[in-house]
């Protein structure tokens, strides 16, 4: 609903899912129904083999994407996806999105990667799973860390997130929007802008993450 609220979704796109480990058990949006008339008994419980556990409504059409990444990425909560008009509009341009200044820099130590092009046959075989093995094979090849980076652009489609809770994976999609937002008018601004100091982006990148963190509160489930 947060989703909603941000206008980071409209009609019945994006989903968000969030992991019990414990259990094997993923909690997800159901597919094509409408952010007004979500309600509890409408999410939809599945296993990591997709098999539906507990509900009478169909998971998302992107749960298989969900679940590489939760196979994948073994520290992560929550996942979220949507199609956000600015995020999606750089996966359409299929460009990464670079880092122009300390707004991004708070976020992510770089570029926020866009993957590679689905093949053909990728696209025909397990659509949604091979989505989600495009996301894990771009991180592997770029040697990005999925703790470092919870966001990434699918190409010709739109925005991951993630984080170590559902909440945090609908915030860093919320961040992500925003970047995108100032990055395309900042090459509007200028069209030859360069990316920021890499001291300046360490110096914003980790004063918010990592073990030597000082901004915010110990409090608040996400320094804001």
């Amino acid at each position: 609903m947060e989703l909603w609220r941000k206008n980071l979704v409209i009609h019945t796109f994006g989903n968000v899912s969030g992991i019990d480990r414990k259990r094997g058990i993923i909690a997800i949006k159901p597919s094509g129904i409408l952010y007004p008339e979500l309600t509890p008994d409408k999410i939809v419980l599945v296993d990591l083999n997709n098999r539906v556990v507990d509900s009478k409504y169909r998971p998302s059409s992107d749960t298989k994407s969900h679940i590489v990444l939760y196979k994948n990425f073994q520290n992560i909560g929550g996942v979220v996806h949507t199609h956000s008009t600015y995020a999606t509009a750089w996966a359409q341009a299929k460009k990464p999105i670079p880092c122009f200044g300390t707004t991004h820099a708070d976020y992510v130590r770089g570029d926020i990667p866009c993957t590679f092009d689905l093949s053909t046959k990728q696209i025909r075989s397990d659509y949604e799973k091979e989505t989600g093995l495009q996301i894990v094979r771009t991180f592997r090849k770029l040697d990005l860390s999925p703790e470092d980076t919870e966001m990434v652009i699918v190409a010709s489609h739109g925005p991951f997130t993630w984080g170590k809770t559902p909440e945090e994976a609908v915030y860093n999609s919320i961040m992500l929007e925003e970047i995108a937002r100032i990055a395309y008018f900042t090459l509007g601004i200028n069209p030859e802008a360069k990316t920021i100091k890499q001291a300046l982006m360490d110096k914003h990148f980790f004063r918010k993450h990592g073990r030597n963190a000082y901004y915010g509160q110990y409090d608040l489930y996400r320094k804001i």
